[in-house]
């Protein structure tokens, strides 16, 4: 299975996306996970993507192609892989396309999950991530409280900076102008599927198998 989760920040990519992994036993690759860990390691990639992320802006093409590259070349994506947060604007679409067939993959499909941006902002501004192992929770979801310490290694839970209200609306104003261009690009190619991700986690996984299996 080699398919790409769409939709804005928050939808439930990454949620849907482990689901999946672990069903059929292929890589979840969420490119979110692997900036935030370059962030708090410091190194030159993590710098510049947190200069970007901090002024509500998309990460740029040069660093996420060069990390979708590596990691679609090596071994942990031998079963295929679900791609979790990229592309996220039509030249990272068009160069995803071009490395595909440079590396011989057949993408199979992209599932576009659609929610409410203001159901969106609610959603996103109600996260806590550990100062530790930096795992997220979810005030609404998970019955986490702001003054609780993280359930893995009970290290001090926080909002991020790009949580917030304000900081949330300007990367969805960002989102909305590159990605609607992406998804008429998928819909073009025939691999565009839409799915409502305003339900539950079962329904909208239901919903989400029904496209995989066919």
């Amino acid at each position: 299975m080699r398919i790409i989760l769409f939709g804005p920040p928050g939808v439930g990519k990454g949620t849907q996306a482990k689901i999946l992994s672990s069903e059929f036993q292929t890589a979840h690759i969420s490119t979110g996970d692997m900036l935030r860990e370059a962030v708090s390691s410091g190194t030159e990639l993590g710098k510049k993507a947190k200069a970007i992320m901090d002024a509500g802006q998309l990460v740029s093409d040069d660093i996420m192609i060069g990390i979708i590259r590596e990691i679609l070349q090596s071994p942990k994506c031998k079963n295929g892989f679900i791609l979790d947060g990229f592309p996220r604007t039509l030249p990272q679409a068009e160069a995803l396309s071009l490395l595909l067939d440079e590396l011989k993959i057949k993408l199979h499909g992209v599932i576009n999950m659609e929610l409410d941006l203001e159901e969106v902002v609610k959603r996103l501004s109600s996260r806590l991530a550990c100062t530790q192992c930096g795992t997220i929770y979810n005030l609404l979801l998970d019955g986490i409280l702001d003054s609780s310490s993280c359930p893995k290694c009970g290290g001090a839970l926080f909002h991020r900076d790009d949580d917030k209200p304000e900081t949330i609306r300007k990367r969805l104003e960002v989102y909305i102008l590159s990605t609607t261009p992406v998804k008429e690009y998928y819909n073009k190619l025939g691999l565009l599927r839409n799915v409502n991700a305003g339900s539950s986690i079962e329904d909208v996984h239901t919903v989400i198998l029904s496209i995989v299996n066919n």
